[in-house]
């Protein structure tokens, strides 16, 4: 009897469990770069599963067409612009910079330790290097990573890597704005101007403290993540795991570049080794996630924070027009993949406008700590998963970033890009090549004032 009571505690106790939130975030990572997403090219199989697995998201959107505006948003579950935040880059030239994701912010791991869930951040975080700005401060009881933008996957003299550089004036020697060193391991282009310095005032950190980190850093991170999920496997726990694959500096791993030999041209070479090394790491997160049992009390996001750089990094986001740092959906629009086996329905692909907000109002839903609409402009996306909830889930979206802004109602998307504004129906016309702002002038119009309306809710609005 007394063992029956005690199979019956622990069978219910599982049962009531709150559900582990894995967020899986790539950096700068296309919209056509996956298998699921069409690219026949670099085999991306374990990222693919979640989508089998679940949901695959066609027009899944971030807040911003840049990396640190865009975590904001994803963090607080705000837009951004409601709390002022237009600045991309920390600079690395300024070692205790005021620039950082405000303490006026509730971050998704902050609510969620209202639930007592443990939380971890492992890998980039871009929203301040300040000690005060250390995630540890903002809801985190685990960092391994760096705080700003961009980082080596491994530092000089580049072992066991073939890596390629932005450079000018390339060195004597140099053919077809390349140049190679004598092994073809080091390769300098003139593209974009130079690499920046990206591990200046960047230091790779434990929590608070500056560590030597000597692993290829998608390697390190997917270790981390591992020994994360093991630690805390017997409690809730909410793991944002950021990569900076397949940001720059690239730098492809020995093996991923003998992967992907086939393909001709060393630029997307070590790009494919690259995202072939991400999705591998992927591959490991979620076989532990099914190693210690977790996988049906574990909702899963993968996203990247914006765009690809296509000229920089061969990144495509076809069939979308432009790239990152532009408000054309190749900007903005980018693969979003959720997993939750048993509560999502597998094989699903949802053709509603969604964004990245949403996660965090879904994962405050799920922790029972539901947030009030003044403190989100995200939904949960459970409901319209499982088919309760059959309405869209948003009826606009809303983006401004410095001197650029959108709007999306419907099919329609209203965009201003370089001072000029344009309009576009995406049913129509995915690629945005027709601009219809005169032809459908009254759609432009109402749009116009509608946007224009949107922007003066949010009182710290800069203007930038």
């Amino acid at each position: 009897m007394r063992f029956l009571l005690l199979f019956f505690a622990v069978t219910l106790n599982a049962a009531e469990r709150l559900p582990n939130i894995v967020l899986l975030l790539a950096d700068d990572l296309g919209y056509g770069e996956l298998g699921c997403q069409g690219n026949p090219e670099i085999p991306t199989p374990h990222i693919d599963s979640i989508a089998k697995n679940g949901v695959r998201f066609t027009d899944g959107y971030v807040t911003a067409p840049v990396c640190s505006p865009s975590r904001a948003g994803l963090m607080s579950g705000r837009f951004q612009a409601r709390f002022g935040y237009h600045t991309n880059v920390m600079p690395h030239t300024i070692p205790g910079s005021s620039l950082g994701i405000p303490a006026s912010e509730i971050t998704l791991a902050e609510h969620l330790k209202t639930a007592s869930y443990r939380t971890g951040l492992i890998g980039k975080w871009h929203l301040g290097s300040r000690e005060d700005f250390n995630p540890t401060h903002h809801g985190f009881d685990y960092f391994f990573g760096f705080a700003h933008e961009g980082r080596f996957f491994v530092r000089p003299p580049y072992d066991g890597v073939t890596t390629l550089l932005r450079k000018k004036p390339l060195p004597e020697g140099a053919k077809n704005h390349r140049w190679y060193s004598p092994d073809r391991k080091i390769i300098y282009h003139d593209i974009l101007g130079n690499e920046p310095r990206y591990d200046l005032n960047n230091p790779m950190m434990r929590n608070d403290k500056v560590i030597k980190e000597t692993r290829y850093l998608t390697d390190a991170f997917t270790d981390e993540a591992i020994k994360f999920i093991e630690r805390e496997k017997k409690r809730p726990f909410f793991l944002l795991l950021s990569y900076n694959a397949v940001h720059s500096p690239l730098q492809g791993a020995d093996a991923y570049m003998k992967k992907m030999s086939h393909i001709k041209d060393i630029h997307r070479r070590i790009f494919a080794a690259m995202l072939t090394n991400l999705d591998d790491s992927v591959g490991a997160v979620l076989e532990k996630i099914r190693r210690v049992g977790l996988e049906e009390n574990t909702l899963i996001f993968f996203l990247s924070d914006n765009g690809g750089p296509t000229k920089e990094l061969t990144s495509s986001n076809s069939p979308l027009r432009g790239g990152k740092g532009q408000m054309y959906e190749g900007g903005i629009r980018v693969p979003f993949l959720a997993q939750w086996k048993g509560t999502i329905p597998a094989g699903q692909v949802y053709r509603k406008p969604v964004i990245s907000l949403d996660i965090h109002a879904t994962a405050a839903a799920l922790a029972s700590k539901p947030l009030s609409p003044e403190r989100t402009d995200g939904v949960n996306l459970i409901p319209f998963l499982d088919k309760t909830n059959t309405s869209v889930p948003h009826e606009q979206l809303f983006w401004s970033y410095r001197n650029n802004a959108a709007l999306r109602q419907g099919d329609w998307k209203l965009l201003r890009t370089r001072g000029k504004w344009e309009l576009y129906n995406l049913a129509q016309d995915l690629s945005e090549e027709s601009d219809l702002s005169k032809n459908e002038s009254e759609t432009f119009w109402k749009m116009r004032k509608e946007w224009d309306r949107l922007r003066k809710t949010m009182p710290e609005y800069e203007g930038k």
